[in-house]
């Protein structure tokens, strides 16, 4: 058999073919992976794709299924279709993700299955009030962030954000800020970065799609001590919409059906103890701020501060303000 200039290949060209034309329920039989192989410019004969065929399944692990009905298929690969279903999903459904890049992703992620099953994955994902992000850079920021954490470092950046204009502009005349990080959070559909402010002394939140320009900086973290003295799963609980305010200690009386809007709220592990009167309470580190009021307002009469009494006067005086406008 004369050789191809191409014939080094041939391997690689034959795992990309099945891994693009084939799959648990598409196959290609000898004279077709010959065909296709040819389209690459490298000639073959039938008994070399026999011994590829091999080769593949005995030093590649791949496995390669083989019947007369349906030819040469291969049946396993990293993702399963409903895994990549649902990592397409995911990807058109996130908030931080932009369109260009969710578009992007979709696309990668489809070269990870059959022509045949990709079609599948051209899903359009519907929910309800979902506005993307503008901002393609959001999963390079990550990166910068993880990798400043990794490498123990601060990180410096602009923050910013939307004008009654429409327009985005940097907070505070494009100052730089420059803090230590210490944690990524995924509350409300975004992205924000938990870290050590050396400025107020104090762990402050940055939504990470807002963040502009972020590098990483020669300067190591600061802000250890009041990190690590931060019990992490408590404290992403006791946030409202991740804004700032005084952590305190809250106890609530509840009626019994916002048994599971409390466990959705702060886990499985809150303290929740019945009453005879079709009620509850239960006690939680709270991050006190408007957010926080609102989501306490939402629920009515269902859910009431026992105490302290100054966050109940907090609750009133927001409450009064609020009612005030009308």
């Amino acid at each position: 058999m004369p050789r191809s200039t191409n014939q080094k290949l041939k391997l690689p060209c034959l795992i990309r073919i099945l891994q693009e034309k084939t799959d648990e329920d598409h196959g290609l039989n000898t004279e077709e992976l010959i065909r296709e192989l040819n389209r690459y410019g490298i000639s073959a004969e039938r008994k070399s794709i026999y011994d590829d065929i091999a080769l593949l399944q005995d030093s590649f692990g791949m496995v390669i299924e083989h019947d007369k009905a349906k030819g040469y298929r291969l049946v396993q690969r990293e993702f399963d279709l409903p895994e990549l279903k649902m990592l397409v999903d995911a990807v058109q459904s996130s908030r931080f993700v932009s369109v260009t890049k969710s578009d992007e992703l979709i696309r990668k992620l489809k070269g990870l299955t059959s022509e045949h099953r990709a079609r599948e994955l051209q899903r359009q994902v519907t929910v309800k009030n979902r506005i993307k992000s503008m901002n393609n850079t959001t999963i390079y920021t990550i990166d910068t962030i993880h990798n400043a954490i990794l490498h123990n470092r601060q990180i410096s950046f602009q923050y910013w954000g939307w004008t009654p204009a429409k327009e985005q502009a940097a907070r505070h005349n494009g100052k730089k800020y420059k803090v230590s990080p210490w944690m990524l959070l995924w509350d409300d559909e975004y992205y924000y970065l938990v870290a050590y402010n050396r400025e107020n002394g104090q762990l402050r939140h940055y939504r990470v799609d807002r963040m502009r320009g972020v590098s990483e900086t020669e300067e190591v973290r600061e802000g250890r001590e009041e990190f690590t003295g931060v019990n992490i799963s408590e404290y992403s609980s006791g946030v409202f919409g991740m804004f700032g305010g005084n952590i305190t200690h809250v106890t609530f009386r509840c009626a019994n059906r916002l048994a599971d809007v409390v466990i959705d709220r702060f886990g499985k592990e809150v303290m929740m103890l019945p009453d005879k009167n079709g009620t509850f309470t239960f006690h939680a580190d709270i991050n006190v701020s408007p957010q926080f009021f609102g989501w306490v307002a939402s629920f009515g009469e269902e859910i009431r501060i026992e105490r302290p009494k100054e966050v109940i006067d907090q609750f009133k005086e927001h409450l009064t303000k609020a009612l005030e406008q009308y």
